[in-house]
C-alpha cells in the first residue's frame, strides 16, 4: 500500500518535520501544503509578516518538487478537499475509507481542532520543540520542584537534556546569570561595537510574493499593516543555518551582559533574531542550544552570554509553548484587573509619528518598519503602556499576534496574558511587569531628547510612564497590596503629595497618543 501523504503546515518547514527516523511520515509520503487566503483575511497582520510566511511556505515547496502538492486554496478545507481528491494520489483515494492523511500537531488549538475533526486525519505528536507534551505532564505533575514557575521548569530541562551542566551540577556554579546580563548600554555610543546581524537575500520567489500582496490589497481582499521592506529573516533552511551561524560566530559571545538594554539607533544590539525561523520550524531548538554550548565550551564564549541564550530557548520557549496548551482555552479569556480600555487606533495601525514619547515612538516605529523588536521593548515600553492604561488584554494579544514576525497564538497568548498583562491574576509570574520611567532611562538612550522627564510625575513634562505607573498601582491597589512584591511599591502611594494631581492629568489624557 502506498504512504499516507503528510501535510505540512507553513511553520513546519524544517527536515525534522517530515523525518521518519522521528516519528516523521513515511519517507516515500507525498506532502500536502496549503496557503489558505483565509488566514489574511481574517486579521489584518503585518505586511513584513504575511511577506516572510508566505516565502518560507514557497521556498519550502520548491525544495520539495514533485514530492508536495502545493494549494493555493481560500481555505484549509478547500485546500485538503482539493489536495486529496487528486486522482493521480493512490493513497488519497485509498484513504477514504479509513486515515488518509497524517499531520504533525498543530502549534494552535484552531487548527489542532481543525486537524482532529477532519475525518481521516491521524494527528501525529508535536515537533519542533525539547520537551513533549507527555514530559511535561509528567514534571507539572510533581509540581515541578517550585510549582509552575519558569525557575523550576528550566533547571529540569537542563539536567534533563544535559545542557551547561557538569555532571549534576550547573556549569559555573549557578543556574541562573541574569544578574550578569542586566547591565545598561555603554555610555557615549549609539550602537553596540558588535558585527551586524546576518542579512538575507531577495530573490524571485519574494518578487512574486511582493506582487501577489500588493494585487491583493489593491484588489480589496486583505488589508495589511505596517511596512515590507526588504526581507529581514530567514525564509530556507539554509538561510536560518547561516544566521544561526553568524550569531554563534559573530554576535553570541556580546550577547548576555545588555541583553535587557536598548538603543534608539540600534534595535537589534546583540539578539539573534533566530525567534522567527525557530517559529517557522526552519531550526530545531536542540541544535541552536547545543550549538551555543559547544561555543563556550570551545572557549568562545563566555558563560553569562551562552547561559541566557539558553534560558531564552531551552527555558522560556519550551515553557511558554506547553503553558499554551497547560492553562487550556480559558486561559485566552482571562482578565485578572478587569481591563476593558479598546486599544486606540494610533496603537493599532502603528503610528508612531503620531507619539510624543521617545521611547515608544521609537518602539512603535520599530515595530512599523520590521515587525520585530527584542523581549525588552516589547515588556516594558509596549507592554507596559498597555498594561498601565488598562488595554483588554486579549486585543492586545491579537495586536502582537498580527504585528510581529515571529508572533503565533502559542507563543503570544501566555506572553501578553500571562507575563505581559498580568491577566491570569499571577498563574505565570509573581507579579506584574511595568515600571516608570527611570528603568527606561537606566537602561537605554531612549529619554535624553524626550520631551518628557523620566522623574517628573506631574506638568507639562510628565513622564507617561511615570504616571502611569503610580496611577496603575492605584488604580489596584488592593489587590497589590497581597502581593510580596509589590506590597512595598504600593506603600509608596501614600509621600506622592501630587497624586490627584498626577491621577487628573492621567485621566484626562485618556487614549490619545502620550
Amino acid at each position: 500500500m502506498a504512504p499516507r501523504p503528510h501535510w505540512l503546515f507553513g511553520d513546519q518547514l524544517g527536515p525534522h518535520f517530515v523525518d521518519p527516523r522521528h516519528g516523521g511520515p513515511d519517507a516515500r509520503a507525498p506532502l500536502i501544503m496549503i496557503e489558505a487566503r483565509s488566514v489574511l483575511r481574517r486579521r489584518r497582520f503585518h505586511r513584513a509578516k504575511a511577506h516572510l510566511v508566505l516565502s518560507a511556505m514557497r521556498h519550502r515547496a520548491a525544495e520539495l518538487g514533485d514530492r508536495v502538492t502545493y494549494v493555493r486554496a481560500e481555505t484549509y478545507a478547500e485546500g485538503l478537499e482539493r489536495a486529496l481528491g487528486d486522482s493521480s494520489s493512490r493513497s488519497a483515494q485509498e484513504g477514504r475509507s479509513g486515515s488518509c492523511l497524517t499531520v504533525c500537531h498543530p502549534t494552535s488549538r484552531r487548527a489542532l481542532d481543525f486537524a482532529r475533526t477532519r475525518e481521516g486525519v491521524e494527528v501525529l505528536p508535536a515537533k519542533g520543540f525539547m520537551v513533549s507534551h507527555d514530559d511535561f505532564a509528567g514534571w507539572a505533575d510533581r509540581g515541578g520542584g517550585q510549582g509552575l514557575r519558569l525557575e523550576g521548569f528550566y533547571r529540569w530541562v537542563r539536567g534533563r537534556h544535559d545542557l551547561l551542566m557538569d555532571g549534576d551540577e550547573p556549569v559555573g556554579g549557578r543556574w541562573n546569570l541574569d544578574h550578569d546580563n542586566r547591565e545598561p548600554p555603554p555610555r557615549g555610543q549609539d550602537t553596540l561595537d558588535v558585527r551586524r546581524p546576518w542579512q538575507p537575500r531577495e530573490d524571485a520567489i519574494d518578487e512574486e510574493v511582493r506582487h501577489d500582496l500588493d494585487r491583493w490589497e489593491r484588489d480589496g481582499d486583505v488589508s495589511f499593516v505596517g511596512r515590507d521592506g526588504p526581507r529581514r529573516f530567514p525564509a530556507t533552511r539554509r538561510e536560518a543555518l547561516s544566521a544561526l551561524r553568524h550569531f554563534i560566530t559573530h554576535r553570541l559571545p556580546d550577547f548576555g551582559s545588555q541583553e535587557d538594554a536598548m538603543l534608539a539607533a540600534d534595535p537589534v544590539m546583540s539578539h539573534s533574531l533566530l525567534s522567527a525561523p525557530l517559529n517557522l520550524g526552519l531550526l530545531d531548538p536542540a541544535e541552536c542550544v547545543e550549538r551555543a554550548e559547544r561555543a563556550h565550551r570551545a572557549g568562545d564564549a563566555p558563560l553569562n552570554s551562552v547561559e541566557g541564550f539558553v534560558r531564552q530557548i531551552a527555558g522560556w520557549r519550551e515553557y511558554v509553548w506547553h503553558l499554551y496548551w497547560h492553562f487550556g482555552e480559558d486561559y485566552r479569556h482571562r482578565n485578572a484587573l478587569r481591563h476593558t480600555t479598546p486599544l486606540p487606533d494610533w496603537f493599532l495601525g502603528l503610528d508612531a509619528d503620531a507619539v510624543t514619547a521617545n521611547c515608544l515612538s521609537t518602539v512603535l516605529a520599530q515595530v512599523r518598519d520590521t515587525g520585530w523588536t527584542h523581549h525588552i521593548p516589547r515588556l516594558m515600553v509596549l507592554g507596559s503602556r498597555a498594561l498601565q492604561d488598562g488595554w483588554d488584554p486579549a486585543a492586545v494579544t491579537d495586536w502582537f499576534h498580527r504585528c510581529f514576525v515571529d508572533g503565533y497564538d502559542w507563543v503570544m497568548l501566555p506572553n501578553v496574558v500571562g507575563m505581559s498583562q498580568y491577566a491570569d491574576g499571577g498563574l505565570m509570574t509573581t507579579k506584574p511587569y511595568t515600571s516608570g520611567g527611570a528603568y527606561i532611562h537606566r537602561m537605554s538612550d531612549l529619554c535624553g531628547p524626550c520631551a518628557y522627564r523620566p522623574t517628573d510625575r506631574t506638568g507639562d513634562r510628565a513622564c507617561p510612564y511615570t504616571a502611569g505607573y503610580w496611577a496603575f498601582l492605584h488604580r489596584h491597589r488592593d489587590r497589590l497590596a497581597a502581593n510580596h512584591r509589590m506590597a512595598r511599591a504600593v506603600k509608596g502611594l501614600d509621600r506622592l503629595g501630587d497624586l490627584p494631581e498626577l491621577l487628573d492629568t492621567t485621566a484626562r489624557r485618556g487614549g490619545t497618543p502620550p
